[in-house]
């Protein structure tokens, strides 16, 4: 591992103000749909040594934003994330592991009650002091999930071959989070 570490080790609050968790997948096999949850909150503890360091992030999908009115209510249906049953999408942290400069983060993703374990591979942003007084710490991160693996098996056959939304579904995280 070559990143230094000591400035952030602490606890870092997620700012969602200043943060996008978002998505993006594959739409009638030739162009992508993007997307990101309005309401989610996380943590971020950072240990002198990774073993000691963890993330976990929540999100309700009745936040959920693509940008379209008609397709956000289809993926809050019961064809996709049901949020009349269940509203929140979890993920608690099992391992964080030094990857060069960046970091792998293993943990469970939880949605529709189905927990899976996810890679993220997240880079440090830096830190920074706002004019408010808060330090402020950056983290980017990416991952790819399966959403059949999560009991997302909705779709249509194109008649042109493919399915209207694809299967895998990228993950993308542009965090700010404040030490506590």
């Amino acid at each position: 591992m070559s990143a230094d570490l000591s400035p952030y080790i602490g606890t870092w609050v997620i700012d969602p103000s200043h943060s996008r968790l978002g998505f993006e997948t594959r739409h009638a096999v030739v162009t992508k749909v993007r997307g990101h949850f309005a309401t989610f909150e996380g943590t971020v503890t950072v240990g002198a040594d990774l073993s000691a360091s963890s993330a976990t992030v929540s999100a309700k999908f009745d936040s959920i934003d693509t940008g379209n009115a008609d397709r956000d209510g289809h993926l809050k249906s019961a064809d996709f994330f049901d949020v009349e049953n269940t509203n929140d999408l979890a993920f608690v942290s099992k391992s964080i592991v030094a990857d060069g400069d960046d970091f792998i983060v293993t943990g469970d993703l939880s949605i529709k009650g189905i927990t899976q374990s996810v890679d993220l591979k997240v880079e440090l942003g830096g830190i920074a002091t706002d004019p408010f007084g808060n330090v402020r710490a950056g983290f980017e991160g990416t991952g790819e999930i399966s959403r059949k693996d999560f009991g997302l098996t909705w779709n249509v056959a194109l008649e042109t071959g493919g399915f209207l939304v694809s299967d895998h579904v990228k993950l993308q995280l542009d965090i700010s989070a404040i030490k506590q």
